[in-house]
C-alpha cells in the first residue's frame, strides 16, 4: 500500500517522535510511506474559533496536497486531525459554496485515517511486532472516542505488545481539559478537568501514560511533570515502532 504521512502542527514542530515512529511501523510491516513536504495545517484551530474562512483556505491546500490518487491511505498520529479532516471538511466545503471542492472532500476523506483505525480496521493487523516491557495506562482522546470512534482498535494493537502490563484507566472516557484553545480560554476548568484525569493516572500505579493525540499527551505530561510524578507520557505510534531487545 502506498501511505502519505500527514504529520500534523505538532508533530511538525513539536513531536516529531510520534511521525517517524508511525513511518517505522507502516515500513516494517511493508507499506511505503510518503511525507508530502506542501502540507500544513488543517485549519482545526481556526475551524474551532470561529474563522471559517481561514480553516477552508488550509481545507483547499490539504486537498490539493493529498488529493493524489496515487496514495492509498492517509495517515495521521492524531484522531483530532483526522476527525477535522473527516467529520469538518464536507461542512466547510459545503458551507463555501464550492461543489466542485465538495466532491473532491468527499473523495479524499475516505481515505484519511488515524493510525490505528488504519492498523486494525483497513490492514487488519493488531501485533505489530512491538515490544515495550513497561507498566502503561491508555488515555483514550475525546475526538478519537466521539467524533471517528475508534473504539478497541488503540487497545488491541497495546495488548498484542510483548512484554507490556496494560493497566485499565478509571474514567477513561473523561476529557484532559486540552481542547485546543478550549485550555486558553477556559483555564480554570481546563486545569480542573487535567487535575481529574491526573489523579486517574496516577491511581493506575502506570509507568506510562500513552494516548493517540500528541496535543492531549502535552496537557496531560505537563501536568505530570510539574507534579514531578515519574510518570512519562508516551505516543501510541512510539510504544508501537519500539523493538527493544527481548
Amino acid at each position: 500500500m502506498r501511505i502519505a504521512l500527514f504529520a500534523t502542527c505538532l508533530g511538525d514542530t513539536l513531536f516529531p517522535g510520534a511521525s517517524i515512529a508511525t513511518v517505522r511501523v507502516l515500513e516494517r510491516l511493508g507499506h511505503s510511506v510518503e511525507f508530502p513536504s506542501e502540507q500544513t495545517c488543517c485549519g482545526q484551530m481556526h475551524a474551532n474559533s470561529g474563522y471559517e474562512v481561514q480553516a477552508t483556505d488550509l481545507l483547499r491546500r490539504f486537498v490539493a496536497t493529498f488529493a493524489s490518487a496515487e496514495f492509498d491511505a492517509i495517515v495521521a498520529p492524531s484522531g483530532s486531525c483526522a476527525a477535522m479532516v473527516k467529520d469538518q471538511y464536507p461542512r466547510l466545503a459545503a458551507s463555501a459554496g464550492d461543489e466542485q471542492l465538495s466532491a473532491a472532500v468527499a473523495e479524499l476523506t475516505p481515505r484519511v485515517f488515524e493510525l490505528s483505525q488504519l492498523l486494525v480496521n483497513e490492514l487488519g493487523i493488531e501485533d505489530v511486532g512491538a515490544y515495550y516491557p513497561h507498566r502503561v495506562t491508555y488515555h483514550p482522546t475525546c475526538h478519537s472516542l466521539r467524533l471517528l470512534r475508534v473504539g478497541d482498535a488503540p487497545l488491541r494493537l497495546l495488548r498484542a505488545v510483548r512484554g507490556i502490563n496494560l493497566i485499565e484507566l478509571g474514567e477513561a472516557d473523561s476529557c484532559c481539559g486540552f481542547g485546543g484553545t478550549f485550555a486558553i480560554k477556559n483555564v480554570d476548568t481546563s486545569a480542573a478537568m487535567l487535575t481529574d484525569k491526573l489523579r486517574a493516572i496516577l491511581d493506575t500505579g502506570a509507568e506510562v501514560c500513552t494516548a493517540l493525540d500528541s496535543s492531549c499527551l502535552m496537557q496531560i505530561g505537563g501536568g505530570l511533570a510539574r507534579q514531578r510524578a515519574g510518570v512519562r507520557t508516551v505516543h501510541l505510534a512510539e510504544i508501537l515502532a519500539s523493538r527493544e531487545e527481548q
